[in-house]
């Protein structure tokens, strides 16, 4: 089965449709798959609910499919960084399902792993627990958390073989493991593919079970959401 595509187009052609569910990895700028963001601004869908830990900025990561309207509800930890997303959240135009970051990862790597709930103490007697299961163990109150799974989710990898084995860039790895795990078909953005056999199995961070499509992005823009100098 060959995995890898010529471009983020052809990586998404035949998956993507309107009304879908993405996970999209990343944290801030930090590790996001902005050429397959891109191609799915290019595609037209719509409709979508994007499971990601915030949505880029104004113009750039899942911002730019804000700006044109393609996202319906955000499931997300953070908003701030995009003053699009702010705006149309507060003025009704989009979903938003608050999650704390904690329990956003869990979710996804629950649903990668065939877990439909789990407990947590975190949001305990907040609106985070509102309308949900609780439960106590060992006198204390948790709040049940249903997992999340995706139609499709996009990560983004520093490194692949050519069977979708991936190997993350120090932090960059943050939520794109989960959200690979979660995702029913998974399309991988990476900087450097390499033949299969030649990634070390114990540098392995994510088996390539979890990866179904490959895209080679050799020179992603890699931008500063805030640049920070110390002062002369």
């Amino acid at each position: 089965m060959n995995k890898v595509y010529a471009s983020a187009k052809e990586a998404l052609a035949g998956v993507v449709a309107d009304g879908q569910t993405l996970a999209v990895g990343g944290f801030g700028l930090c590790g996001i798959p902005e050429a397959l963001i891109a191609a799915l601004r290019d595609s037209g869908v719509k409709g979508l609910t994007c499971i990601s830990n915030n949505a880029g900025v104004d113009g750039f990561g899942l911002g730019l499919l804000l700006e044109t309207r393609q996202i319906k509800k955000m499931i997300s930890s953070y908003v701030g960084e995009n003053k699009e997303f702010e705006r149309q959240y507060l003025a009704g135009e989009l979903e938003l399902e608050f999650t704390p970051q904690g329990t956003l990862a869990e979710k996804l790597r629950a649903g990668g792993a065939g877990i439909p709930a789990f407990f947590t103490k975190t949001g305990v007697g907040t609106v985070v627990a509102e309308g949900k299961e609780t439960r106590e163990f060992d006198g204390e109150t948790y709040v049940m958390e249903r997992s999340l799974r995706a139609d499709v989710a996009l990560v983004k990898a520093a490194k692949a073989d050519r069977a979708g084995n991936l190997v993350f860039n120090r932090t960059a790895r943050n939520f794109n493991p989960m959200a690979a795990m979660a995702g029913k078909i998974t399309i991988v953005e990476v900087e450097e593919l390499v033949d299969t056999g030649s990634i070390d199995p114990d540098d392995v961070h994510l088996p390539g079970i979890f990866v179904q499509r490959i895209v080679l992005n050799a020179h992603p823009e890699k931008r500063i959401e805030q640049r920070t100098v110390r002062a002369k």
